[in-house]
């Protein structure tokens, strides 16, 4: 529940920021390697565009590991979960060292069992009234899949598809729908929706694409359902949004790539990947597609309570635009003459063609393999490293296309991801605010009430941190992948898209809810951090710990001293509870923490 402390709790929190602020002047952090003393060595920039040759192959550079890759270290295990997982665990730690490679445990995790987001709420609400679920629910459903262990309300369900859900959270940033419309707020429409990700973000893309497509979540969201042929006599056109984001988030871009995600060009400008009558094709492709069992096409809905919210849109052939001729991408390689689908399609193989022309586009393995090294392991991959993960969205090895599972397991296993020598000195990406709480609960090993972790409304987590899942203001997410912070990150050719974040309204809200949460944390009824409070005693064996937990064994010398100084000068007369809270306060907003390496 939201927390509101003031007066002398408030004025201990201000004098804590103020030594975070002092661990981050004193070099402690930031984007560069950590190294004694804080020095960091400046980004370079990225390297630049490929040949001015639309659609050409580069060369993807050192290849992935040819051989399964020992986990080396505490430290090594450690890092990987931050990029793989919500946040390692001293259990997962173990687990990992004890199968001896991380392909091991990817495919240990690919084999796992999906967890559903739509089943928890629909135990947590058996008997819906009125407006069925609410926000707060739907996150809990959230919170138990992401932070994982035992489900909190069937006994001797155990949650670990921990990859799984990672994942569908990077997707659910890329596809984005968002409760914060109307008709998604309420009901099970948006984790019906969300577990589409969790099931198919691990399959094959082309699937993906489509039960996205069919959502009636989506088609509400970016106004699919219902959308219809034209007619001139009622002023009626196709609707274009869904049109329009498909291409330019979904799937393919705003300009032609190179395999290595660099734009092509010619002659020195980058070119198009669709104009105004591509979009304008697929709008007529999106039409006659609404909730299932409509009695009348036009006007139909669901209510809050409808299980046609949960099931894929239905086809209605007489509002489908199946007269007319459609412009579709054109590219080397199509298999429509031009990109042009021919007349006299139905709703569904219209639709089925025109899914596989966007699946087919060159640009979609750079175009969503650079986002998904984004979201798990840095925001400035070289090309090089998204050249070999497209390769694999072309080609899992077998000749199958679109394979994620092969995709997510390059991502996580490239040279670029694994080994620091092979890292560029920009190397690593700004830790999301929901991923920071999960690492915190799981890191802790912490369960709510009753093993429940019960969730405050959306808009308190927006208000603290920023960020809610499916809850973004637009389609275009909390944040976009292109974004560059203006100073030294937009100079050098850099981005850092979770910096749309860090502004003077959300980075002081952000460090306040930290320190409220670790005091609302450990209560006699609920000792978070019990575990940990015989080891404040000795602050540097403390620091030792979390340095593991929450910074992969990457501590700096400096930001250990600094750390190591302040809690030596609280005195350690409650048991450890101070020592231990102004410890994890001060790693939450330090800046090696908050920049995942």
């Amino acid at each position: 529940m939201p927390i509101r402390h003031t007066g002398a709790a408030a004025r201990r929190g201000v004098a804590l920021a103020a030594l975070a602020l002092a661990l981050a002047a004193s070099g402690c952090g930031g984007a560069g390697s950590r190294s004694a003393g804080g020095a960091q060595p400046a980004p370079t920039a990225p390297q630049t565009p490929g040949p001015p040759v639309p659609g050409t192959p580069t060369n993807p550079g050192v290849p992935g590991p040819a051989a399964p890759m020992a986990v080396e270290s505490d430290a090594a295990a450690a890092r990987f979960l931050a990029q793989a997982t919500f946040g390692p665990t001293f259990e997962d730690i173990a687990h990992l060292r004890a199968l001896g490679t991380y392909e091991r445990w990817i495919d240990e995790q690919f084999a796992l069992p999906a967890s559903s987001h739509l089943a928890y709420l629909k135990t947590l609400v058996p008997n819906p009234t009125g407006q069925g679920a609410v926000g707060e629910q739907r996150l809990e459903a959230w919170l138990q899949m992401a932070i994982g262990g035992p489900d909190a309300l069937v006994p001797g369900l155990d949650h670990r598809d921990q990859l799984r859900q990672r994942v569908a959270f990077a997707l659910s940033q890329i596809m984005v729908i968002s409760a914060n419309n109307g008709q998604l707020r309420f009901g099970t429409g948006a984790a019906s929706y969300y577990d589409v990700l969790v099931h198919q973000g691990l399959g094959n893309y082309r699937q993906l694409l489509e039960d996205v497509t069919l959502h009636p979540a989506m088609g509400t969201y970016l106004s699919m359902l219902g959308n219809e042929k034209p007619d001139a006599a009622l002023n009626i056109r196709p609707d274009e949004n869904y049109a329009r984001e498909v291409m330019q988030l979904f799937s393919v871009g705003l300009v032609r790539l190179n395999a290595d995600g660099t734009p092509a060009l010619d002659g020195g400008q980058t070119l198009p990947t669709y104009g105004q009558d591509t979009i304008q094709g697929f709008a007529h492709v999106f039409t006659g597609w609404s909730y299932q069992g409509c009695k009348n096409f036009r006007g139909c809905g669901a209510g809050r309570l409808d299980p046609a919210r949960e099931r894929p849109m239905a086809a209605y052939p007489q509002f489908h635009a199946g007269t007319q001729s459609k412009q579709l991408l054109a590219y080397p390689g199509v298999a429509l003459a031009g990109g042009v689908l021919p007349a006299g399609g139905s709703a569904q193989s219209d639709l089925a063609a025109a899914l596989d022309n966007i699946f087919q586009h060159p640009n979609v393995g750079p175009f969503i393999g650079r986002q998904m090294i984004q979201r798990l392991v840095t925001s400035n991959p070289s090309p090089a490293y998204v050249a070999r993960v497209a390769a694999k969205f072309a080609d899992n090895g077998q000749g199958v296309r679109g394979d994620m599972k092969a995709v997510v397991k390059a991502i996580l296993l490239d040279a670029e991801a694994r080994t620091p020598s092979a890292q560029p000195p920009h190397f690593g990406k700004v830790r999301e605010p929901m991923l920071r709480l999960t690492h915190l609960y799981r890191a802790l090993n912490l369960r709510g009430d009753g093993g429940r972790f019960v969730a405050s409304a959306p808009s308190y987590y927006q208000r603290q941190l920023g960020q809610v899942p499916l809850g973004s203001p637009s389609v275009f997410n909390f944040f976009r992948p292109d974004y560059a912070p203006q100073g030294e990150v937009g100079e050098l050719g850099l981005v850092a898209p979770e910096m749309t974040l860090a502004n003077d309204s959300q980075i002081p809200a952000t460090n306040n809810y930290w320190w409220f949460i670790l005091g609302r944390m450990h209560t006699e009824a609920t000792p978070a951090f019990a575990r940990d409070l015989p080891l404040a005693a000795d602050p540097g064996v403390l620091l030792d710990r979390y340095d593991l937990l929450f910074l992969s064994g990457q501590m700096s010398p400096a930001m250990r001293q600094a750390l190591s100084s302040h809690l030596n000068g609280v005195r350690n007369n409650d048991g450890g509870v101070n020592r231990v809270r102004r410890a994890l306060y001060l790693i939450f907003n330090s800046p090696e923490y908050n920049v995942q390496k």
